[in-house]
This record gives C-alpha cells, structure tokens and sequence, in this order.
C-alpha cells in the first residue's frame, strides 16, 4: 500500500497543539473501536482529557480521515509512557505503526529520558522489533477507584498490617 500521501501531526498535548489540524474526537473514538477492544468503550470527554494531559500527541491523517494516533506522558528526563498505539486496519501493514511510535520516541519530551515504559498485551513483537524489551521488574499496578480518598487507603494500609 502506497501511504506517501499521508500526514504526521505533532499535537503538544492540546486538541490543536503546534499543529493546524484539530483532532476529531468523534473519529478517535471511532478509531478505538475499529483498532482496540480495549478501548472501544472510551468517552469523548475522557478521550480529550486524555489528550490535554499528553505530550506528544502524534495523529495520523489520510485527507480528512483519521487513520492513526498515539500519544505519552513523560517528566522529560527520568520517564515517559507510550499510550494508546493505534492504526486503523485498512492501513496496518505499510510500516505507518513503526513510524508512528518513533515519531513519538523522537519527540523532545520523550527522546532523553531514561526509561520508556509501554503496557501491551498483544503486540510485543511489534514493538521489540522497534526495540522495546520485556521487563519481569515492573509489575505493580493500582487499580484506582475515581472516590478514592486518603481515607480508603488508609483502610487498606491497615487491612494489609
């Protein structure tokens, strides 16, 4: 498949960012529900949540649709996390998913950190082969309930004493 026409966008964790193209929630949602079965249930309003408190934001575009997207977190030095990699199935295949996640990897806030973390289930040799590497040390999680208070852990502290 000839992708050459294709855009990259750089969005610095805005809906427009630096770059002119607005991301369309409707479309990402949509994007989700084609590409991830995790994520199909993903609300427009946590959608651009999402996107404000990440950088970068990297889109996709094929004319006006919108064909991929990704984006990290990262403290600029010691950390950063790469989300939500997605390519819509009618494109998989043309080496854009490759290119997607290192233009995200090059990106200013997350090509000197340290340690680049990534939470995947099913694509490991995807992303080994971009060199990502299993890691048997990180595997805590806290799976955070939206009342939580200091309270509730403080229960759970002394549950565990």
């Amino acid at each position: 498949m000839d992708c050459s026409h294709v855009q990259f966008c750089i969005h610095d964790g805005l809906l427009t960012g630096t770059c002119s193209r607005e991301i369309d929630l409707v479309q990402l949602q949509d994007l989700f529900r084609a590409t991830a079965h995790w994520g199909r249930d993903r609300q427009l309003d946590d959608l651009a949540t999402a996107i404000r408190y990440s950088n970068p934001v990297v889109t996709i575009w094929d004319g006006d649709r919108l064909m991929g997207f990704a984006r990290a977190t990262s403290d600029g030095v010691y950390r950063a996390t790469l989300w939500d990699v997605l390519i819509h199935p009618d494109y998989q295949g043309a080496g854009l998913g490759r290119k997607l996640v290192e233009t995200v990897l090059m990106h200013p806030h997350v090509n000197r950190v340290e340690r680049v973390y990534l939470m995947t289930t099913h694509q490991q040799n995807f992303y080994k082969r971009i060199g990502f590497e299993e890691n048997e040390t990180t595997t805590m999680v806290l799976f955070n309930h939206p009342v939580l208070t200091q309270e509730h852990l403080s229960v759970a502290a002394q549950r565990q004493a």
